[in-house]
Formats: structure tokens, C-alpha cells, sequence
């Protein structure tokens, strides 16, 4: 599920809204370890854009 998480974030990260709630929807079936590296690929990835978005979603699950 965690590469395929990976593919479905980069083909919404043009929306902010579409990207959240995709991000938002994987905390719910991902393992914590899954988590953990998913957090660590979307800041690599997308944290120049969507810092604040990523934050707040991982801010809920902690």
C-alpha cells in the first residue's frame, strides 16, 4: 500500500485540496512504519509545496 500511495500523491500533488485528503485517507489503512517512511518521502517530496499540509495531517494521526 505504500508504494501505491506514493503513486496516488504524486498524480493529485497539482491540487492542495485533492493532495490532503489523499494524504488524510492513507493514515487510515497505512502501518506505523509505512507512516513513518510516507512522512519522510513527503517532506523530500513535496515539502517545498505542501509543508503545511503535510504537517497538519500527520499532527492528527501522532
Amino acid at each position: 500500500m505504500f508504494e501505491y500511495t506514493k503513486q496516488i500523491l504524486l498524480k493529485v500533488s497539482f491540487d492542495k485540496k485533492l493532495f490532503r485528503k489523499e494524504l488524510a485517507k492513507a493514515m487510515t489503512w497505512l502501518k506505523n512504519d509505512e507512516k513513518h517512511m510516507l512522512r519522510l518521502w513527503c517532506i523530500a517530496t513535496f515539502g517545498r509545496h505542501y509543508y503545511d499540509v503535510i504537517s497538519e495531517v500527520f499532527r492528527k494521526v501522532s
